[in-house]
């Protein structure tokens, strides 16, 4: 039985939330099933799509020269194992995925571009989500990029995100409950909602005083190593 078919009970998600750690043993998080079940329908949608309208604009940013023998699902779990990067940091990317695609109308997500789309959203949400980080060195290897191809995709995703990156706890919590109407569909589980997380993300909403611009200089910072 494929995970995506596993039924898993509210109490059961609440365990595996509150008992998640970064140990070797540790489970992969539900979100990562979840995710690459939604990419894998856009990308039958937009190859549908393409075949019936043509191509799909000129935004190239994320092309590979060959598509990758990886699934969706294994790419994710392999940047799991190697990063353990925690449940909000997929969320988190997701909703970058999503602003992209909104802010460059002439993307659409494919074959070509959805691995390098992911390492790069991934390792941004972990630098905006998690205290302590690898280097951009390190994310490659996992991602099968070379390092300055990685940073080169970091920099070109920045720019056309406008460095829009904050994402509050609404926002945060809107995603999730889209997560969870896609896994209605296709599996019959919830995902992780991440709740600690989410905290941890609205203890970084901006507060309105004098340490307003620094915050943000400090987050672009970290962004931009």
């Amino acid at each position: 039985m494929s995970s995506n078919s596993l039924v898993i009970s509210p109490r059961k998600l609440r365990s595996d939330l509150y008992s998640y750690s970064y140990q070797e043993d540790s489970k992969t998080p539900l979100v990562i099933s979840v995710l690459s079940s939604l990419i894998e329908r856009t990308l039958a949608r937009n190859e549908r799509i393409s075949k019936s309208y043509g191509g799909f604009g000129k935004t190239r940013v994320f092309d590979c020269r060959e598509i990758p023998d990886m699934t969706i699902q294994s790419y994710l779990e392999r940047i799991f194992r190697y990063t353990k990067a925690g449940p909000s940091v997929y969320v988190v990317a997701y909703v970058y995925i999503d602003r992209f695609c909104q802010n460059n109308q002439g993307f659409r997500i494919s074959l070509t571009n959805v691995h390098r789309l992911l390492i790069t959203t991934i390792m941004i949400a972990s630098k905006y989500v998690e205290d302590m980080n690898y280097r951009n060195s390190y994310f490659a290897k996992v991602g099968g990029l070379e390092t300055e191809d990685l940073n080169n995709l970091e920099l070109e995703f920045l720019f056309l995100m406008g460095f829009k990156l904050h994402v509050n706890v609404s926002v945060f919590e809107s995603y999730c409950c889209h997560l969870e109407r896609e896994v209605s569909i296709g599996g019959g589980y919830q995902i992780e909602k991440a709740l600690r997380c989410a905290e941890e993300i609205k203890s970084r909403q901006i507060v309105q005083d004098p340490k307003h611009h620094h915050h943000q200089q400090y987050q672009f910072s970290r962004i931009l190593l």
